[in-house]
């Protein structure tokens, strides 16, 4: 890797500046599950044949680079694709004839973490040019609450049915209550007669007594 490096270094010095890549934005900054764009620009010429179009795009890591893009004399390479951007990387082909390597990585993970770059060689020159990306974790969002179910036409039956046994319930009771406390006090009103007939006959006899004791 060093050594490619400085080997494009030095290609690069000797095309005296006429070639260069350059990204759009130096750094990304994404979360993840969601998709990005990567892109670069290189310079162009009219006269120049696709077929001298060669691309390496990788992601630099300490124990490995993996491969997201690689284009060999105009014509993609998909099998040299890191299966890490298997599937998740689309490029655009028209941007492509204009001087543009546009890459959609859809479905980002947080190990994206880190540092492309793109090498391009054009039968007039080398050059190469790298951003940063840095994926965040996914924020954890709330669980919605779930709406009040309202109780069913059948369910408002019952309850309608439940109250009326309830009312009809209470007012037998009410009814009944009533009619006992008419009956005690009937049966008191009789009781309390009744006592007094049988005092005041008594107390009659005991008059008639009195008064013929005192005729005598």
């Amino acid at each position: 890797m060093i050594c490619r490096i400085l080997l494009l270094i030095s290609l690069t010095s000797c095309v005296s500046g006429t070639f260069e890549v350059k990204v759009t934005q130096t750094s990304y900054q994404a979360e993840e599950n969601h998709n990005i764009t990567l892109e670069w620009m290189f310079t162009t010429k009219p006269d120049s044949s696709s077929t001298s179009l060669n691309i390496y795009c990788e992601m630099f890591i300490d124990h490995n680079d993996p491969v997201l893009y690689h284009v060999h004399e105009g014509d993609e390479v998909p099998e040299s694709q890191d299966e890490q951007f298997a599937g998740r990387i689309q490029s655009d082909k028209d941007a492509l004839r204009e001087g543009r390597i546009r890459l959609h990585v859809s479905r980002l993970r947080t190990d994206d973490s880190g540092l492309y770059t793109c090498d391009v060689k054009t039968d007039y020159g080398v050059s190469s040019d790298r951003c940063l990306l840095n994926v965040t974790a996914a924020v954890d969002q709330p669980e919605p609450q779930k709406p009040t179910e309202r109780p069913q036409p059948e369910s408002q039956g019952r309850i309608g049915l439940y109250v009326g046994l309830t009312a009809a319930g209470l007012a037998v009771c009410a009814g009944l209550c009533l009619a006992f406390r008419l009956c005690l006090t009937k049966y008191s009103d009789k009781t309390g007669l009744s006592f007094r007939s049988r005092s005041y006959s008594a107390n009659s006899s005991k008059n008639e007594q009195t008064t013929m004791t005192m005729v005598l």
